[in-house]
């Protein structure tokens, strides 16, 4: 019986049924108290105001025989009314307290103390109350057979007729006469509430043993028994049966919670599964891993190790660890077990030992512990990943290292590591010393743009950050003196961070040689140009030679130059001077050595000047040139000096085509036409200069801008012209190449980047 109990008690079903009762318990009664309460005073409420509507009702009825004094007909009313079976008394008082009607005649001329029940009402106060509400003009007091009686006490008010009425006359000051008593039994009342009590506990008992049973059905129907289902399966999955379902044919919290129970056994059989698997796995990964694994004791003996281990030592149960691995008769002075078994924490070390074949091999040990459930540590487990092979390697690339860094720092050229963010000098080879005069721990830690010139610095910074090419810049060795170099630059890997490997070539006395070759160019040019210069000098010195003459021969013969004239003359030796003047400036500027030193520059303004030097030697010899230029013509970045000697050596070398054209066919007429054109579109400028000349053979077109070629006769060209310009033009970051014309002659295809393209 007491185990019955204790499993009542520790039932969750028998808890909800009790806890749930007493709830509906408290719920029920609670109704019901209100309830009978409330149809009590409701009944109470619908007596009195019926008690008060009979009164009233009394009173009009009585009305006209009490205003003609007609006592007979009151008394009649009164005990016609008193029929009705609810009524026990009706009295009429009159001031005095003396009962002077009544349905009950023993009471007639019966005086009352006017302390009594039905008096004090309205004598509680001196002078007695005239006006009073229901509720105060209520009582309810026990009949002598015990059952309650309900008393309703109203005034009965004089009025004006009544004052002046013969019968019984009554002051006017006089505002109450008496009293009407009427008193109803409550004893059906008090019987029907008292039935109604009864249903009202009936009905509530009827509620809760319905509604109890009700919930005790459903909680056994739909939660006992689906719980009691879900723990026997949960007992058997925690017996490792995961293949049982439990059957809970409800699709509310009970069916999802059996669904969840049947997918977490599902789950928890695949996670088994799955664990088993794994240990499988993991059992075969320690026999099969490729490094050394070995479980060892305090006394460090092989607990367990893998078939690797076996195979490369032959080692057998219980052997120590040192001699099975090396060979020796006692522990390592360096042992990475040992240190795990002090602090329980893992340690690295590095080994080496001879295999049974015989070879010495490098191994990486790290070692864990292995604990109890006390957490002390019972065995430490040894992994050595053998790295053999790749000591070998490191052997090699020390050496090979010695090798590139022997090369690296016997390179003739200057080297430089830079940081890649800050352009920082991490490392230089010995050739810095030789072309910068910097020892390497003068230059170490030092910014790379510290070699160029401070204005400069910003735009070679964000140069060597974006480019691969920087040529012909200049920098400063150490005294101060300046460099011209060519800098190649490429994305490296140096000591775990990303560098710039940056090469310079010294090209100060390549360009020095070039600069002269360029003036050498020059001269040969100006000497070309000598004719037409002195034809273009013998105009205005003729002029000024025929002035002069005149000016003598007036003066001889003492006559005098009208001044019209005299200012005529002036103004024309005057203007010839000045194209004297400007021919000489012109050819001592073009014959000056000029630096490399990029400008903006206008092409159609360049060929007019290389024109100018050229244009009378052209028109004497009968060469028309065409000119055909575009107008608003972007500007291009220039040396101006260099690229008019380019315009120069092109118009030369059409001239001398034209000529030699001309030569080859002496008794025909050859077209001697030069044409200049310049076009531009978004991103370049192209200008072109075409001969109708001998033109150049197909084989000779890729050869024509190499040094010291040239296709024309010996002693008359020196096959420096064309490399000279073409280097010109590629220093402005231009292209040139020649053509064959479709008809006769050549043209020469030069172009360039827009200045705000460049």
């Amino acid at each position: 019986m007491s185990t019955r109990i204790h499993e009542i008690r520790k039932s969750l079903v028998s808890k909800l049924i009790i806890q749930v009762g007493l709830a509906l318990v408290f719920c029920l009664s609670v109704w019901a108290y209100f309830n009978i309460n409330y149809q009590k005073k409701k009944n109470m409420e619908d007596i009195i105001s019926s008690a008060d509507t009979l009164t009233r009702t009394i009173k009009l009825g009585t009305h006209y025989a009490m205003m003609h004094n007609l006592r007979n007909d009151i008394t009649s009313i009164i005990k016609s009314i008193a029929r009705e079976k609810k009524l026990e008394n009706i009295r009429i008082y009159n001031k005095l307290g003396q009962i002077k009607f009544s349905n009950q005649d023993s009471e007639l001329d019966q005086t009352t103390n006017i302390k009594a029940e039905a008096c004090y009402v309205c004598h509680r106060s001196d002078p007695p109350l005239s006006q009073l509400s229901l509720p105060d003009r209520t009582r309810i007091f026990y009949s002598p057979q015990g059952y309650r009686l309900l008393g309703i006490l109203s005034p009965i008010y004089s009025e004006p007729g009544c004052a002046l009425n013969a019968c019984h006359v009554h002051p006017a000051d006089k505002q109450v006469l008496g009293a009407l008593d009427v008193v109803v039994s409550l004893k059906e009342a008090d019987e029907e509430i008292m039935l109604l009590e009864k249903w009202l506990v009936v009905f509530a008992l009827l509620v809760f043993l319905s509604t109890s049973a009700m919930i005790t059905f459903f909680l056994l129907r739909f939660v006992r028994r689906p719980i009691k289902k879900i723990m026997d399966e949960t007992h058997l999955i925690a017996n490792g049966d995961y293949s049982a379902k439990i059957d809970v044919d409800q699709d509310d919290e009970m069916g999802q919670l059996s669904a969840a129970i049947n997918k977490m056994g599902k789950k928890i059989g695949e996670k088994e599964a799955e664990l088993n698997k794994q240990w499988h796995e993991y059992q075969s990964l320690f026999e099969l891993v490729p490094c050394y694994v070995t479980v060892q004791d305090r006394n460090y003996k092989l607990v367990k190790y893998n078939r690797e281990f076996s195979d490369k030592f032959s080692p057998s149960p219980g052997d120590y660890c040192y001699a099975a691995y090396k060979g020796r008769n006692k522990k390592c002075e360096i042992c990475p077990v040992e240190k795990t078994f002090e602090d329980g924490r893992s340690h690295f070390s590095e080994e080496k030992g001879v295999r049974k074949d015989g070879i010495l091999s490098h191994w990486i040990v790290k070692t864990t512990a292995i604990k109890d459930d006390e957490g002390q540590v019972v065995a430490a487990m040894e992994m050595c990943l053998d790295f053999t092979e790749k000591k070998l390697l490191e052997e090699e690339l020390k050496k090979s290292e010695k090798k590139y860094y022997a090369i690296f720092n016997n390179i003739p050229n200057p080297v430089f590591v830079l940081a890649m963010d800050t352009l920082e000098i991490l490392d230089c080879n010995a050739s810095v010393k030789v072309v910068y005069g910097y020892n390497k721990d003068e230059i170490i830690q030092k910014s790379f743009l510290d070699l160029f010139k401070e204005e400069e610095k910003d735009h070679y910074a964000a140069l060597l950050k974006n480019s691969t090419t920087i040529n012909q810049c200049t920098q400063l060795n150490k005294s101060g003196a300046r460099l011209f170099v060519n800098i190649r630059i490429s994305p490296s890997e140096y000591p775990g961070r990303k560098v710039l490997l940056v090469t310079t070539s010294d090209i100060t006395k390549r360009l020095e040689t070039e600069q002269q070759l360029m003036q050498a160019g020059k001269m040969a040019t100006l000497g070309e140009m000598a004719t037409g210069v002195a034809h273009e000098l013998n105009q205005p010195l003729s002029v000024i030679k025929t002035a002069s003459r005149y000016f003598m021969k007036k003066v001889k013969k003492k006559e005098k130059i009208e001044d019209d004239i005299l200012f005529t003359m002036a103004d024309e030796i005057d203007s010839h001077v000045d194209r004297a003047t400007n021919i000489i400036g012109h050819m001592r500027q073009f014959g000056r050595k000029s630096e490399l030193k990029l400008t903006k520059v206008q092409v159609n303004d360049t060929l007019k000047r290389a024109h100018d030097i050229l244009g009378q030697q052209l028109k004497v010899r009968g060469i028309e040139v065409i000119w055909d230029l575009e107008s608003n013509l972007p500007m291009i970045m220039a040396e101006p000096v260099r690229l008019e000697q380019v315009f120069i050596n092109l118009l030369i070398n059409a001239r001398d085509a034209i000529e030699e054209r001309q030569q080859s066919h002496e008794t025909a007429k050859v077209e001697k036409k030069i044409t200049v054109e310049t076009r531009s579109n978004k991103n370049s400028i192209m200008v072109t200069i075409s001969d109708t000349g001998s033109g150049i053979p197909k084989a000779h077109l890729d050869k024509i801008f190499e040094p010291f070629f040239t296709t024309k006769k010996v002693g008359e060209g020196t096959g420096l012209g064309l490399s000279i310009s073409y280097g010109i033009v590629q220093e402005c970051k231009g292209t040139i190449k020649a053509a064959a014309n479709e008809d006769i002659g050549t043209s020469f295809i030069m172009k360039f980047p827009r200045a705000d393209e460049n």
